[in-house]
């Protein structure tokens, strides 16, 4: 039988949201739901996996932003109080609930919500990383970053010191939360350059993840097509994305989440039950939101929703999670068949929020698929730099430009709806460029400032608000992060022009805007 060594990889990002300027504030949930839905119950299923003698192996990418967030003391007692209301609304979903079909899914997410409230006060006194942390030390976990705010790169190749800027700080912040180097990169969105692996080697990086076009379209036909990673210049290796293992779960036809069994991801009690009765766990708001209790299965392309039944859907995982190895296996045995690769390196990269949020169940699937592969001879889990240690010489290349979204390139960050957000962060490197020029060694005040601004600049450039912008989804809020960063930047550049900063309003940016508190302005230093 031929094996196959199969890295599955998780991106956990999500972009800088904190507003302590609100009591409360409606898009930090994006933050708690990740906690409750996907990180909490993640750390839970390798506790168990770690207790049953589970050798499982899996790759994470933890963005600086979120890491932020996560270690931020102020989000850390918000979530607190989200739970709390989580918690309250679930026991009273059990009373209300009492006697029907769908009191068994109210008891699974009381269940849930405690669990949650346990792990997050008692076993990690608020900071999950520690539990990260843990399994990387054990030899489970393989911890890495991404670019500092998730900016698209390719579309700041022409202001290099952007790129410089957001590896550095993002490499530097791994090191903060994790204690150790990160050996991998998230190239966000999988969006690649030419070139760019000459900068990733700078900053120390030894490999990323690529779609499988910027493979399949190089400068050389890969002769093991996208079953093993390519070498680049300066010894830097890209792992190609597989497209057959990850549409297995990310097809929206064809997917595991789509199966109708499966728990519906956008029927919730927010949209259904009487508002008055819901208002008390929707603080921050007078409009209907999501509140992650949802009781109707996927069903299939109707309206007309079964009520869902948690004991079939987890029958169904396990028959998922053995599905998926057993054609991971006859793949490995056609790669061999081909002549591609004797022993295929598949890749499997996926937001890590699938898991739990958006798929109910995939987080149960996940450790379906760990307990599985424990026992299947065929299959052999890696990370990206057991592949580069075991010695094995991998073809020498050129990648093309690349991303993984639809369409393959750029335009879902550059087009008419968002393209006016860039003449704008242009603009702020070119003068966040020109301040380090015009103060290349100050102290006290001017230091602060620019410290703020190099934060602004790179808040702005964050990925997520040109793809949600594009999305149609908060477009508003999007918006507004934008122009309120380069209004930020602006007004510090032409204050420090005119020697006439406002130090109670720095204070305040400083306190709001916290993310990268060792951040030095001079990460933007022009390049010669």
């Amino acid at each position: 039988m031929n094996r196959a060594d199969l890295a599955f990889v998780l991106n956990a990002h999500l972009p800088f949201v904190r507003h302590p300027e609100y009591p409360v504030f409606l898009e930090e949930r994006w933050l708690f739901e990740a906690l409750s839905e996907t990180y909490l119950p993640l750390l839970r299923v390798f506790n168990k996996l770690e207790e049953d003698g589970i050798p499982f192996r899996l790759t994470m990418s933890f963005s600086p932003t979120l890491t932020a967030m996560l270690t931020d003391t102020l989000l850390q007692d918000r979530y607190r109080q989200y739970l709390d209301l989580q918690v309250e609304l679930a026991e009273c979903e059990l009373v209300r609930t009492e006697g029907q079909t769908t009191y068994k899914t109210a008891k699974l997410y009381r269940q849930l919500h405690k669990h949650n409230q346990l792990d997050f006060h008692e076993v990690y006194q608020g900071n999950i990383l520690r539990g990260f942390s843990y399994f990387q030390k054990k030899g489970y976990l393989e911890l890495i970053t991404s670019a500092a705010t998730h900016a698209f790169l390719p579309l700041y190749q022409n202001h290099p010191e952007t790129i410089d800027a957001q590896l550095q700080v993002a490499a530097e912040a791994h090191i903060r939360a994790f204690g150790r180097p990160s050996k991998g990169l998230w190239l966000p969105e999988c969006a690649y350059f030419p070139g760019l692996e000459r900068t990733l080697k700078r900053h120390k990086f030894e490999y990323f993840f690529a779609s499988a076009h910027a493979v399949l379209n190089a400068r050389d036909f890969p002769r093991a097509g996208v079953f093993a990673p390519l070498s680049l210049s300066g010894g830097i290796l890209a792992f190609p994305r597989d497209m057959e293992s990850t549409n297995a779960l990310w097809s929206p036809d064809r997917g595991y989440p789509s199966d109708p069994v499966y728990r519906d991801f956008y029927r919730d009690i927010g949209f259904d039950l009487d508002l008055e009765y819901l208002k008390p766990y929707m603080p921050g708001t007078d409009e209907r939101l999501a509140t992650g209790f949802k009781y109707h299965a996927v069903t299939g392309p109707t309206d007309q929703k079964l009520w869902y039944d948690p004991d079939k859907a987890q029958a169904r995982v396990k028959e998922h999670a053995q599905n998926f190895l057993y054609n991971r296996i006859q793949h490995a045995q056609k790669i061999a068949e081909a002549g591609l690769a004797e022993t295929p390196v598949i890749v499997s990269p996926f937001d890590a929020e699938l898991f739990g949020h958006w798929w109910f169940e995939g987080v149960s699937w996940l450790d379906a698929f760990f307990r599985q592969a424990v026992s299947q001879p065929g299959i052999r889990l890696v990370t990206p730099s057991d592949v580069a240690a075991s010695g094995a010489v991998f073809q020498q290349t050129e990648l093309a430009f690349s991303s993984w979204a639809t369409g393959g390139y750029a335009e879902a960050w550059l087009d008419g709806s968002n393209d006016w957000i860039y003449r704008h962060t242009f603009k702020a490197v070119q003068r966040m460029v020109e301040l380090v020029g015009r103060f290349p060694d100050v102290q006290g005040r001017k230091q602060r400032a620019l410290n703020q601004a190099a934060r602004e600049v790179l808040l702005s450039q964050a990925s997520d608000w040109p793809l949600i912008i594009k999305s149609g989804t908060t477009v508003g809020y999007a918006e507004r992060r934008v122009k309120e960063h380069i209004s930020n930047f602006t007004r510090i550049y032409e204050s420090l022009s005119s020697n006439t900063m406002d130090t109670e309003w720095l204070t305040t940016l400083e306190k709001r805007n916290n993310v990268f508190p060792d951040l030095d302005y001079k990460v933007f230093q022009k390049k010669t």
